[in-house]
């Protein structure tokens, strides 16, 4: 069973910094979750590293990936 990861973003439309839990069998997935503090779409792409560690990429609607 896989464990969901807590990681930090900046939100980059207001630039808070949140903490959203990413689910390791996200991998090379892309999904929308809103900002909890401006409540604005987020972009995702979940991805991991070449020593295995995930890692999310975060980007507006105005931003190509």
């Amino acid at each position: 069973m896989n464990q969901l990861t807590e990681q930090s973003i900046g939100c980059p439309y207001c630039g808070e910094i949140i903490n959203v839990l990413v689910d390791p069998s996200d991998l090379d997935q892309q999904y929308i979750e809103d900002c909890q503090v401006c409540c604005q779409p987020i972009n995702f792409n979940v991805s991991e590293s070449l020593t295995g560690e995930l890692s999310v990429h975060v980007y507006s609607d105005d931003e190509a990936f």
